[in-house]
């Protein structure tokens, strides 16, 4: 059985394997999770509703996971803190699925923040570079991405490079300890588990 995750990015590949590690040992028989790129974000949010509902017809299709980054998304979003841009940027593009089996989540800001949940992961000459505030609060105005390129620009003397360096990151990265700082990402890992486990 399947669940299909609808990404903006081909760098997104990676993801999969990394939310299988939390998922996987919770479940009786391990799914797949199947990445489907919508080849960035204004073609996501044209696309997302009709691709969805084609994925979600499929009958080993258990369920669809929708995931972009928050930052750069750009969303009509109200005034208001971030958390109430959130929530209405999942229930704005849901509504448009309009299907109980799809759920929209956010990184926040990108998919990098969750990377700042274990400092350990990082190079060396960079661990101390890495912020102590809770990852997901890595904001719009310096987002991950762009904190990391700098780290590793000026202490590396090298570029960092999301399909490179962040594939490598996610792999050691632990899903427990991401899970457990980011508030997020534990709503994302959540959604995957119930859908999952649709009897339960």
């Amino acid at each position: 059985m399947t669940i299909l995750l609808y990404v903006e990015g081909e760098t997104e590949k990676y993801l999969p394997a990394f939310f299988k590690r939390w998922l996987d040992p919770k479940l009786k028989a391990p799914v797949r999770i199947e990445p489907i790129n919508l080849a960035g974000v204004a073609n996501y949010l044209k696309d997302i509703q009709r691709r969805a509902n084609l994925g979600l017809a499929q009958p080993h299709v258990m369920g669809g996971v929708g995931l972009i980054d928050l930052y750069g998304s750009g969303l009509p979003y109200p005034d208001g803190r971030v958390e109430e841009k959130y929530q209405w940027a999942r229930t704005h593009v849901e509504s448009r699925v309009r299907n109980a089996r799809f759920r929209q989540h956010f990184a926040m800001h990108e998919t990098e923040a969750w990377l700042f949940s274990e400092p350990r992961i990082f190079p060396r000459k960079i661990r101390d570079g890495i912020p102590d505030s809770p990852p997901e609060t890595v904001n719009l105005n310096n987002p991950p991405s762009r904190r990391l390129g700098n780290l590793y620009r000026t202490r590396l003397d090298r570029k960092y490079t999301k399909p490179l360096e962040g594939a490598k990151l996610f792999r050691a990265l632990d899903p427990d300890i991401a899970c457990e700082r980011c508030p997020h990402l534990a709503l994302l890992f959540q959604d995957l588990l119930d859908l999952a486990r649709p009897d339960n």
